[in-house]
């Protein structure tokens, strides 16, 4: 049986990621960081599995990485774990680059000090190549915006040295947006998709964003942790681009969203320049051909497909909780 483990289990591609695995029969462990609550809804319906482990430990302990791979001795490494939001990361510049950059390297680090057989993926981003204009693929110049996309940056090069100093089978998937229904509520597009559910229940009557001119490659999140797996079974590591290879702009995302539950965007959308970030990425589009040729992978929900069925996943998340308070 495979060992897998994976850092940002709790979050939406590390709660994807180990129902994949657990499918393909890996015995999954899970990095979880200490909290006074628990904030593991997204895997809650995956408790009663025999072949998952979660363990306290976090990317900014060392000690922790090492005694935990040390322990499980897993085949592959999942480093799915961040300060994931662009604009928390110039409020927290400092913790962002420590989680997110030196994280990646303690764990690397780990993985290489055990002396095991073990492959490697690195959770990179689109935001890497910032104000590189798109199409953007796997030898477009990199220009991060953001003190997130620089940390992901050193990240992603600290992997490929990894890679050509020890011979470690260590890649990089540089996704491009993927959301789902699974999506933090503080990013624009599941703050569109709870607000429309919040508007289309009498909750509230409008919505606030930032940048409507954004331009995105949005992807659905569930197909692209297959993309993650494919990558660390090929026989051969190296760094691939996960897009859809579409650009939808925030206001077009919003527009889809609003039109599926049968409103007007312009009706309820408001714009305060206080959700801008310092400095902007104008437009992220992927070009994902390599995946497709060399992993035979590729995406099946376009931006409009996303919006919709994030959409319906948030009126009956939101109607179910209205119902249970109004029985209360």
């Amino acid at each position: 049986m495979k060992r897998a483990l994976i850092t940002g289990i709790t979050g939406q591609d590390g709660s994807y990621l180990a129902e994949l695995l657990l499918e393909k029969g890996y015995e999954v462990h899970g990095l979880v960081r200490r909290h006074s609550t628990l904030n593991r809804s997204r895997i809650d319906h995956l408790g009663g599995t025999e072949n998952l482990h979660l363990h306290y430990g976090d990317l900014t302990d060392g000690v922790s990485l090492v005694n935990l791979v040390h322990a499980i001795e897993p085949h592959e490494v999942y480093n799915l774990g961040a300060q994931s939001h662009v604009k928390v990361s110039f409020e927290l510049p400092e913790y962002t680059a420590n989680t997110d950059a030196v994280g990646t390297l303690r764990l690397l680090e780990a993985i290489r000090a055990a002396g095991i057989d073990c492959r490697f993926y690195q959770a990179s981003t689109s935001e890497m190549f910032g104000a590189t204009p798109p199409p953007q693929d796997e030898g477009t110049v990199f220009y991060p915006r953001s003190p997130y996309g620089a940390a992901k940056l050193y990240s992603h090069w600290v992997t490929v040295n990894y890679r050509e100093a020890y011979d470690l089978f260590a890649v990089s998937g540089i996704l491009f947006n993927h959301e789902s229904p699974r999506r933090g509520e503080s990013f624009v597009t599941r703050k569109i998709t709870l607000g429309v559910a919040s508007i289309k229940l009498g909750i509230t009557d409008h919505l606030t964003l930032g940048n409507l001119d954004a331009i995105r490659d949005w992807g659905y999140a569930k197909e692209y942790v297959e993309g993650m797996w494919r990558m660390l079974q090929h026989d051969e590591p190296q760094d691939y681009v996960l897009a859809t290879g579409i650009g939808t702009t925030v206001r077009e995302f919003a527009e889809y969203a609003f039109s599926h539950a049968g409103l007007n965007w312009e009706d309820h959308v408001r714009y305060n320049e206080a959700y801008e970030r310092p400095t902007e990425v104008d437009a992220l589009i992927g070009d994902a051909s390599k995946a497709r040729e060399v992993l035979g992978w590729k995406p099946s929900t376009d931006a409009k497909g996303l919006a919709e069925l994030m959409v319906d996943a948030d009126i009956e998340q939101l109607g179910r909780l209205v119902a249970h308070k109004q029985e209360g």
